[in-house]
């Protein structure tokens, strides 16, 4: 396997097909905007949709990147988190925008070369920084899970293929 289709591999599990820990597309299955918005007690925790908006934020940074756009400065990691409305009908439209960047930046993955992925961009290599998007996907889908299942929302058992 080429480094290519190594990261594209990852990418699809990390949003739409099981590996080793459930993609976003399960994990974000049937949540409701009331229980993505419910946080657990304690100073440090994040709501499943300001995880989101975090993880968009990072991705859509890359789409930027790619395209030649520029960043959007940011003071502290802690503004990723930030949701704008918090309407009941804001949240699929969080989700959809979610797998609507994980879609663009495969996209924009099938056109690179083996080479470009070499490349540095931003001082990193292009496909390191698709290598640390995966890594933070899983970091972030477990956290999501965590909180469904404090909340009671996730399954006791679940088969997967």
């Amino acid at each position: 396997m080429q480094k290519k289709q190594i990261l594209e591999h990852f990418w699809r599990a990390a949003s739409e097909k099981e590996g080793w820990y459930p993609p976003y597309a399960d994990a974000l299955k049937d949540v409701s905007a009331e229980v993505a918005d419910w946080r657990v007690e304690g100073k440090a925790s994040n709501t499943i949709w300001e995880t989101v908006v975090h993880v968009i934020f990072y991705k859509e940074r890359l789409l930027k990147r790619l395209k030649g756009e520029k960043d959007e400065k940011i003071e502290t990691n802690d503004d990723t988190f930030v949701i704008t409305d918090h309407s009941p009908e804001a949240w699929p439209l969080t989700v959809h925008k979610l797998f609507s960047v994980q879609k663009e930046l495969l996209d924009e993955l099938g056109k690179l070369s083996e080479e470009d992925l070499d490349k540095p961009l931003y001082k990193e290599p292009i496909g390191a920084q698709y290598m640390n998007l995966i890594v933070h996907d899983a970091y972030h889908t477990g956290q999501i899970i965590m909180i469904l299942k404090l909340k009671g929302d996730w399954p006791d058992h679940r088969s997967f293929a």
